[in-house]
């Protein structure tokens, strides 16, 4: 019963909403054009209603050719792909994308369609006009479905669900390209490096990696971008406005997807597990990067101190600290860091706030991490064969182990030599006239 009442209540909101959209409308193309040739049909009023989403229209037919969506019925099916449609004239302008011909260049950007009014619809984005405005958060949009699609995020109704997943979405299309994950199926591959993806726009966007183009840049700090959608991402990072927190530890976050995935860590949920080693992960992007460390495979090497990672990121935090740039300052006690997330795992020392505990012996600690090294303490003590030294990580063992080989890879220009880079760097702190040689 409540379910019928929310949805009720959702078909007049958007009733609403388009009596008003229509209104607006109709009062600029009015605006616009004070000559209306004699005799031209204007429509204000919308009498054929859908009994399923409530989407009303100007003619019957108009809500018949509507309906088939709702009947899952599509009659005309392409013969190059197999994509259905439930009009003939939807299946023409699709195999147009096959066709590949473009006919309609923007003169601007010099990006070509397969439809005139594609390209309309795309030079509204040159022209910075957005006349659609959100009234509930503000965000603006150029094209009134747009603005529609956009508020059904606000309303909450999410009647398209995953049969595998569970997943909910507002529109049909966004389950169809969700339901690709599932299948496993990645048409569309790179050229370049191999990466395949399940959506053409996706392989493209990733395309524009290898271009080395970055048209958008950062006014803030320099940081350039391939895409629009990604600057402006990268830009509420500098606006410190985080919207999206978490009712269990309090971190909040720029965005709703973010949040969304550091909600993982709090479920205790895994799916994802390493055949090497049965590491178990949250995410299947953080499965993938942890298998390069088996490989052994590292493609990114430091200039300065010949340093090797796996991943370019990693290298360029690396390099940080070659730079001795250290941006991030601590207002409490002015210690400085190069990156912010270092900043931000230090300020919760001040804030005294220990979120994660023990099971075991009650003891709490600031990071998961802490907790995750603190409990290998109760799984049981590793030792040294030759002299008996005891660790908790086996990390620790075998950096140990360098010491009893005699090995001394690690030397300073002063002649002295170290087992560990870690001690190197601790003398080249305490001594910072020395640098480093291999």
């Amino acid at each position: 019963e409540n379910t019928k009442i929310i949805y009720y209540l959702h078909t007049l909101k958007e009733q609403y909403h388009q009596l008003k959209l229509q209104f607006l409308i109709q009062r600029s193309q009015e605006a616009d054009k004070p000559h209306r040739r004699k005799g031209e049909k204007t429509y204000s009023f919308k009498p054929y209603s859908c009994d399923l989403c409530g989407k009303s229209f100007t003619q019957a037919g108009h809500l018949k050719r509507h309906q088939l969506f709702h009947s899952g019925f599509r009659a005309y099916n392409c013969e190059l792909c197999g994509k259905s449609f439930t009009q003939a004239g939807d299946l023409k302008r699709h195999q147009l994308i096959h066709s590949g011909v473009k006919a309609y260049s923007c003169d601007l950007c010099g990006k070509s369609f397969t439809q005139a009014g594609s390209l309309k619809n795309h030079q509204l984005i040159h022209s910075g006009f957005k006349p659609y405005s959100c009234e509930f958060c503000g965000k603006s949009f150029t094209e009134a479905g747009h603005l529609k699609k956009h508020q059904l995020i606000h309303s909450g109704f999410k009647p398209y669900s995953c049969e595998f997943c569970g997943k909910s979405f507002t529109e049909p299309g966004s389950l169809k390209k969700h339901q690709l994950i599932h299948s496993g199926v990645k048409p569309y591959s790179c050229e370049l490096c191999g990466k395949s993806f399940t959506q053409a726009g996706t392989l493209k966007k990733h395309q524009l990696i290898h271009s080395g183009v970055k048209n958008y840049s950062c006014e803030f700090c320099g940081k350039s971008f391939t895409e629009p959608g990604s600057l402006k991402k990268h830009q509420l990072i500098h606006s410190g406005v985080k919207p999206y927190s978490c009712e269990f530890c309090g971190k909040s976050f720029t965005e709703p997807g973010s949040l969304k995935k550091h909600q993982l860590i709090h479920s205790g949920v895994k799916p994802y597990s390493c055949d090497l080693c049965g590491k178990s992960f949250t995410q299947a992007g953080d499965l993938k990067r942890h298998q390069l460390f088996h490989s052994g495979f590292r493609a990114y090497n430091c200039e300065l101190c010949g340093k090797s990672f796996t991943q370019a990121g990693s290298l360029k935090r690396h390099q940080l600290f070659h730079s001795g740039f250290r941006a991030y300052n601590c207002e409490l006690c002015g210690k400085s860091f190069t990156q912010a997330g270092d900043l931000k795992r230090h300020q919760l020392i001040h804030s005294g706030v220990k979120a994660y505990s023990c099971d075991l012996c009650g003891k709490s600690f600031t990071q998961a991490g802490h907790l995750k090294n603190h409990q290998l303490i109760h799984s049981g003590v590793k030792a040294c064969d030759l002299c008996g030294k005891s660790f908790t990580h086996r990390k620790g063992l075998k950096l140990h182990h360098i010491m009893h080989s005699g090995v001394e890879s690690q030397s300073c220009e002063c002649g002295k030599t170290f087992a560990h880079n870690s001690s190197l760097q601790r003398h080249l702190n305490c001594t910072p006239q020395h640098v480093y040689t291999k």
